[in-house]
């Protein structure tokens, strides 16, 4: 099953457009799992099992497990969440960008050794730094466009020929680079009108990974008005810190499950 298939599947057996971001921050690590050293294993694994009845997939973000030198446990990861919820897409947030040659070896990485479904990729060098993950064919590419963050606009913003960066590689995504139908684009909550441009620009066929949400206070109800597509899908709409570290009075995985339920029923409510 291809990345693009399993995602339409997964929004229509979960009824939900969450993804879950797996940020291990290991000074935030719960105090029963300090010091183990399989730490960041147990703690995203507990997460996943808590999270998986209302989300549509999980996104590992490739930077927190290779600071704490847990790129193992990371592997591990992976491979508890293919074995145990190969129905959700698995999407390594690693946002590559380099030559062909060094691109390639990247793209052997993400979808050789964590056998993640897609990964995220910076469009900055071109489409031949781009080309090395398309040539796995089954899996999803997804490119760097509007990105969350405020400094986003130094670049992003910039115009050639009085269209928007942002707003060309959104083009270039959809109607150059995605040879093998598995792209979508990074459009962040926190800036719903470039959200809806991007959806207006590539149409109803290309899923948009939307973080923001959550800590980074992205209004859902602008995000669904502005990013779903004919189908009210068309989303993976990502909240990471808000659901790893919530507060409640039972166990934190409890409130983890709770904080995840809530925002995937806040998403349905507004799509």
């Amino acid at each position: 099953m291809s990345f693009i298939q399993k995602l339409n599947a997964a929004w229509a057996s979960s009824q939900s457009l969450l993804m879950v971001g797996l940020d291990p921050d290991l000074p935030r690590l719960p105090a029963e799992l300090q010091g183990r050293p399989t730490a960041i294993f147990e703690f995203c694994r507990q997460i996943v099992d808590a999270t998986a009845p209302f989300v549509c997939g999980f996104k590992p973000q490739i930077a927190y497990f290779a600071a704490a030198r847990a790129e193992g446990q990371l592997e591990d990861l992976c491979a508890y969440i293919r074995e145990k919820y190969p129905h959700l897409p698995l999407v390594l947030d690693a946002k590559r960008g380099d030559i062909g040659a060094t691109a390639t070896q990247y793209a052997q990485e993400v979808f050789g050794r964590y056998q993640a479904d897609a990964v995220t990729v910076s469009p900055y060098l071109g489409g031949d730094s781009v080309e090395p993950y398309l040539e796995w064919e089954d899996r999803g590419v997804i490119v760097l466009c509007r990105t969350s963050n405020p400094g986003g606009s130094d670049l992003q913003f910039l115009e050639t020929d009085g269209v928007p960066l942002y707003l060309r590689v959104a083009d270039l995504v959809a109607n150059k680079w995605n040879k093998t139908g598995q792209c979508g684009l990074v459009v962040g909550a926190t800036f719903p009108n470039e959200l809806a441009a991007v959806r207006k620009a590539v149409g109803d066929s290309v899923p948009l990974l939307v973080p923001g949400i959550g800590a980074q206070g992205g209004d859902v109800a602008a995000t669904c008005a502005a990013g779903c597509n004919a189908q009210k899908t068309g989303m993976m709409i990502n909240s990471s810190r808000a659901i790893l570290y919530a507060k409640g009075d039972g166990h934190w995985t409890e409130a983890a499950a709770t904080v995840a339920r809530q925002t995937r029923d806040d998403i349905n409510a507004h799509r």
